[in-house]
């Protein structure tokens, strides 16, 4: 006797298209008269919460690989591809507003009132995307004197509470690059060769400023105090307790250990071992980037279409956008990498030996 499971899969059936295709229920029909684009906005908002449905399904599985004491590169290469995958999504969120911007002003304003007080500030499933990257509550720029969660329901502040309580994505990345060995083999010590490399870069970049013709005295001062910010910054790299308090300051957050090993596989990057976790560091860049750029878009469509009006959600509008897609940001230090850099024909040779010993796997 059959136990059903030889059943023909139908396409609509398989989709739950008769469900799905019902979802779109026009609050203007609902009150007696059809606004015309509101269906184009239940659509396109429709479909970014399936796409943050994907993203939290490809988080997710990265979290899982990174929770471990030990990664493999297996591991970091699957964890590549999930990335990779959000990136692409991402993109993909960025050109939506292309077609919603298909709507004018006025078409909006025929159902704009309708909407209040929902906001796309009550998305749940984009601020546990949020969290599970790694943004903090305190780092939040928020409206207001609430919480980023007051404008929720009861189940929704639970559920976001919960995913605050767990490691996000950007404390097991710096577990993983805690773990990484540093490139100190014998007589051989990176951090040393290193500091020789960047005291001769800044000596010469002092001198260049300081004998420069074309510069008057008081642009001589403004640039030579950039310089000695700059040699702060690689100060930091050489003293731990320096560093620290720049994590105490909150201008730092990535740990000592976790920063200078970024570093490492920003400058030694050609390195095959180094490969998949200069990929993995330059995607959670991108990651970030892309949701900048997203909320930027987002801020001008909004300034485009209302104006200096406030948001449905109570906020400033397009003003409050634009600064959240500045400040709401995770792997800040990451981009800040890029300051300690030195050129590559100043970078310390590494020995024979260390390059073959550099066949470790990270982890």
């Amino acid at each position: 006797m059959s136990d059903g499971s030889d059943k023909q899969i139908y396409y609509s059936d398989y989709l739950k298209l008769d469900e799905l295709l019902q979802c779109q229920e026009l609050e203007s029909a609902r009150r007696g008269k059809v606004a015309h684009d509101e269906m184009l906005f239940i659509v396109i908002h429709q479909a970014y919460e399936l796409w943050f449905k994907q993203i939290i399904w490809e988080l997710s599985a990265v979290h899982r690989l990174f929770d471990s004491s030990t990664v493999s590169e297996p591991s970091v290469g699957e964890a590549v591809h999930h990335l990779e995958r959000i990136t692409e999504i991402q993109k993909v969120l960025v050109q939506q507003i292309d077609v919603l911007e298909t709507m004018t002003p006025l078409d909006f304003l025929d159902f704009r009132d309708a909407l209040i007080p929902a906001s796309g500030f009550q998305s749940v499933q984009f601020r546990l995307v949020e969290n599970m990257l790694g943004l903090r509550p305190q780092d939040r720029l928020t409206y207001g004197s609430g919480s980023y969660l007051s404008r929720l329901q009861e189940k929704h502040r639970k559920l976001l509470h919960e995913s605050e309580s767990r490691p996000s994505l950007f404390d097991l990345v710096d577990e993983w690059l805690s773990r990484t060995p540093f490139l100190d083999f014998g007589e051989f010590n990176f951090w040393s060769a290193y500091r020789q490399a960047v005291d001769k870069m800044l000596t010469q970049d002092k001198d260049s400023i300081e004998s420069n013709p074309l510069l008057s005295d008081e642009n001589k001062e403004v640039q030579l105090k950039a310089l000695r910010g700059t040699r702060t910054e690689f100060d930091s790299l050489f003293d731990r307790e320096l560093y620290d308090r720049l994590v105490a300051d909150g201008k730092r957050r990535l740990s000592y250990n976790a920063f200078t090993a970024a570093l490492l596989i920003n400058l030694y990057r050609n390195q095959p071992i180094l490969h998949l976790p200069f990929r993995m560091l330059t995607l959670l860049m991108d990651i970030d980037e892309l949701f900048a750029r997203w909320r930027h878009r987002h801020a001008l469509m909004v300034s485009r279409m209302i104006g200096s009006k406030i948001g449905t959600g109570g906020s400033s509008g397009h003003n409050y956008l634009s600064k959240v897609a500045e400040h709401n940001r995770v792997f800040t230090d990451l981009f800040n990498l890029s300051t300690l850099y030195i050129p590559r024909s100043e970078l310390p040779e590494l020995p024979k030996a260390v390059v073959e010993k550099m066949g470790f796997s990270l982890g």
